[in-house]
């Protein structure tokens, strides 16, 4: 994928992965892993890197904004990101299902199949590996971040929000890189100019 943006993925794309990732060896957490990428918009090392402090209230509950840390974050841009309702929801399942160690404000969400943390790079093959597994050809572990941004900027006006909100959703330091991320749909194109 050199030199190539990560493909967008569509609903029914996104409805296929989500079915794939109920077979897995670890569902719950599998299932996290492509909502933080998919409905928050995190890069990989973010998704290795948060801990549950990260996400968890002071009452100990899933809350509802992740704080992604600077230093999780790619050149130190950490930022607050609202949780999305699918995402709060695997989340809390997540903590409920997990043994009470794992859940400690310091551990990882994201833990391994040998009970410590995933590196990025883990992240990043184990992306690689369920989008093999659907033939979704041209997708990577940044396939969920470019459809959050894309889908955000889709969204910004019906939320009263502005690509500026994007891009701090985002964490990008210009708006000329979330603009890069933003994907063109030609039918709405098509739309916009039958309107003007």
């Amino acid at each position: 994928m050199l030199g190539h943006q990560a493909k967008v993925l569509s609903q029914g794309a996104l409805v296929r992965v989500l079915a794939r990732v109920r077979l897995h060896a670890y569902p719950r957490r599998d299932r996290v892993i492509v909502l933080l990428s998919l409905r928050a918009g995190l890069r990989a090392g973010e998704i290795a890197g948060l801990t549950w402090s990260m996400v968890l209230n002071d009452r100990g509950r899933v809350g509802e904004v992740i704080n992604v840390r600077s230093s999780i974050a790619k050149k130190g841009s950490g930022r607050r990101v609202p949780i999305h309702l699918e995402l709060k929801r695997a989340l809390s399942e997540l903590k409920r299902h997990g043994l009470r160690s794992d859940c400690l404000p310091e551990r990882p969400v994201i833990i391994s199949a040998r009970g410590g943390p995933m590196r990025a790079n883990s992240i990043v093959n184990w992306f690689v590996a369920l989008y093999a597994e659907l033939g979704l050809e041209g997708c990577s572990s940044h396939s969920g971040r470019r459809t959050f941004i894309t889908q955000a900027a889709r969204q910004a006006h019906r939320a009263g929000a502005s690509l500026r909100d994007v891009q701090l959703l985002a964490g990008h330091r210009s708006i000329e890189t979330t603009q890069t991320y933003i994907d063109g749909d030609t039918h709405a194109q098509r739309r916009l100019v039958n309107l003007i």
